[in-house]
């Protein structure tokens, strides 16, 4: 679908802004010209068969919505799977009657509108960014157009006042400092609570070797819906493929995950598979050791994702600077223990990025 580029007010140094109405994105040229195709003209639409309509009172033994991002370490040679992870059971005890991953998801039920309410693959994983940095979220109606504002990138976890509508492109102001989500309406309409996750109890320990067909691992994160009477576990999620072709032989949560006798962090994994969500931060995470005490580095609160170029060791206090590619950078030392990995498994992993788009400034 061709872009429907409009003008939308005036830049910071006085130039023209553009905006594009049909996917919602900055179509702002150099000089502020009118760009031939805005920023988002090469994502693909949702296709029919990319999305479901979800009737959650269909499914009296519990729905479970997460949003899904590829895993950190992947040997298998599986498609991406990214967007809106499903689970929805007619009993509680029964067999999941939907447990598929959708771009989109339209969720419906008694209370709802008719038409239900719309879930896009962008907010679901941006609800998974900011929960995992621990950010509540709020919805925010744009006083223009009265769409409901979605935070990315960098936005998703600094709380602000001022926002950028991607549906007109129109800045505007909200009451408080906040983070914006849509799924926040769609929770307040459903009068579901949020999901408290408790560790798993589950231990594994694997040998890449025995798993021929691959294993795959994420961190879990909060379901953004949760009815099932079922308590939501947390800890590492891992696939693990005897052959390939076939379903996974495990298939599971686990508070402690062992990988050819490296264990593996809960709180790592999860905040790994956030950080490398952030287009910001692409390429800015590494695992780096204090030169001082050899420590294992590991960015906490606020630096976990703002980089910065030095950092202080948590072991003996030193303060070091970062080192790579970037001056600026988060820690995360399991990005050393999945390389490690990597060299020892019978393939070598594969990455796929997603490919979000950042809001402009």
């Amino acid at each position: 679908m061709a872009c429907e580029i409009v003008e939308v007010g005036k830049r910071r140094d006085g130039g023209t802004r553009y905006w594009c109405l049909y996917h919602k994105a900055d179509a702002t040229a150099k000089y502020g010209k009118p760009a031939a195709e805005c920023r988002a003209s090469h994502v693909l639409p949702v296709k029919p068969e990319e999305m479901i309509d979800l009737n959650v009172d269909h499914y009296g033994g519990g729905v479970g919505l997460w949003g899904a991002v590829p895993p950190v370490y992947d040997t298998t040679r599986l498609d991406c799977d990214r967007g809106i992870h499903v689970h929805a059971r007619k009993e509680a005890a029964g067999e999941k009657a939907i447990d598929e991953t959708f771009r989109a998801v339209k969720v419906k039920a008694s209370g709802l509108p008719k038409d239900g309410i719309l879930v896009s693959e962008i907010d679901a994983i941006y609800y998974m960014v900011s929960s995992v940095f621990g950010f509540e979220m709020k919805e925010i109606i744009c006083k223009y157009c009265g769409h409901s504002h979605l935070d990315q990138d960098w936005f998703s976890v600094r709380p602000h006042r001022r926002h950028l509508c991607a549906a007109c492109g129109k800045y505007f102001r909200d009451v408080s400092l906040a983070i914006g989500n849509p799924i926040c309406g769609l929770r307040r309409a459903l009068t579901v609570q949020e999901s408290v996750p408790v560790p798993s109890k589950r231990k594994i320990r694997l040998s890449q070797k025995e798993f021929i067909g691959g294993i795959q691992i994420w961190g879990s994160n909060p379901a953004f819906v949760w009815t099932s009477p079922k308590t939501e576990m947390r800890g590492i999620h891992v696939h693990a493929f005897k052959s390939v072709g076939e379903k996974p032989t495990i298939d599971d949560t686990f508070s402690e995950v062992v990988v050819d006798n490296a264990p593996i962090s809960v709180e790592m994994i999860q905040l790994l598979m956030a950080q490398e969500t952030i287009p910001s931060l692409e390429g800015r995470v590494d695992s780096i050791n204090c030169p001082s005490c050899g420590h294992a580095h590991l960015s906490e609160g606020e630096l976990s994702y703002t980089p910065v170029a030095s950092h202080t060791c948590s072991r003996c206090r030193i303060r070091f600077p970062s080192k790579g590619r970037f001056r600026k950078a988060v820690s995360n030392p399991v990005k050393r223990i999945l390389a490690r990995l990597s060299d020892s498994a019978p393939r070598k992993p594969q990455r796929i990025r997603l490919g979000l788009l950042p809001e402009t400034l």
